[in-house]
């Protein structure tokens, strides 16, 4: 499956903050020594001449965008806007797997219950859309405030994943 995923770098230029974006996706692909892999593989939107994914799949998104730009803004609205969706989606299906299953059920993994826990406790992968430039996981809001206000030339950087 594919989704898009995103990461905020610090960079002063496009392809300064391309670079990192690149760097961290990297790691999340397991591409760079000592990181394991999360997803399969990545197609940043700079790469052309793929017909299955990127700006084929996705349209044209901009390869790299201030955050406080209009297109910036956009991409962390999205990436925020699906985090969110995500995690209540996967903790709904949590409450009810609580309420309606055994533990022994659950055990079993029942309607993926054990599945849907994972997700809601993950620090990575496809239940989480924005990552800090260390390929962390950007898990709750006071943590992507707090990388918002610490950082003075903040890039958001897209890349169409397969997992």
């Amino acid at each position: 499956m594919h989704m898009v995923i995103y990461t905020l770098v610090e960079a002063s230029t496009e392809d300064d903050a391309l670079a990192t974006g690149k760097t961290v996706f990297d790691r999340l692909v397991g591409a760079v020594p000592h990181a394991s892999a999360v997803f399969d593989y990545y197609v940043a939107f700079d790469e052309e001449g793929t017909s299955v994914a990127g700006s084929a799949r996705w349209g044209d998104l901009p390869v790299a965008a201030p955050v406080d730009s209009d297109e910036g803004g956009e991409l962390l609205e999205r990436g925020w806007e699906a985090t969110e969706e995500e995690f209540q989606r996967n903790l709904d299906r949590v409450k009810e797997a609580l309420d309606d299953l055994s533990d022994e059920a659950i055990m079993r993994d029942e309607d993926l219950a054990r599945h849907a826990f994972h997700q809601v406790g993950a620090y990575d992968g496809p239940s989480v859309f924005l990552y800090d430039e260390h390929a962390s996981g950007i898990r709750h809001r006071g943590q992507l405030d707090r990388i918002l206000d610490e950082s003075e030339e903040l890039w958001i950087v897209p890349a169409d994943v397969h997992f």
